[in-house]
């Protein structure tokens, strides 16, 4: 079995918000309707190549932790996505979790990564 890649430690600290696209905007919407339906600490949605979406909670089980940004990630992976255009997680924290920054760049190297507040406003965007 394949070795898998270090996961960084660093915690990319979102630039100044970038101006959502309406698409980009919808991705909020879903990510807060993830976390708030099951009130879980983060919410995330991605937007794949075919303009599919994916939204997913964090999940903290004794056997398994999930950030919500991977499991929204291994959902478009799942389904056949090869590339993301897009990703947004709403959580409380001020910067974005390198693990779930890791799922992302797996797929994309330059999509917008958007860090928004529970309230759904858009506190940062991680282009790196």
């Amino acid at each position: 079995m394949p070795e898998s890649p270090a996961v960084p430690a660093a915690r990319p600290t979102p630039s100044d918000p970038a101006e959502l696209s309406a698409e980009d905007g919808k991705l909020v919407i879903l990510a807060r309707g993830a976390r708030g339906r099951v009130g879980a600490v983060e919410g995330a949605a991605v937007r794949d190549q075919d303009g599919r979406t994916y939204a997913a909670a964090s999940v903290a089980l004794p056997s398994l932790t999930l950030t919500a940004l991977q499991l929204a990630v291994a959902s478009a992976v799942a389904a056949g996505a090869s590339r993301l255009e897009a990703a947004v997680v709403v959580t409380e924290a001020s910067t974005l979790d390198g693990s779930g920054h890791a799922a992302v760049r797996d797929l994309a190297p330059d999509a917008p990564i958007h860090v928004a507040a529970p309230d759904g406003t858009v506190l940062g965007t991680v282009v790196e």
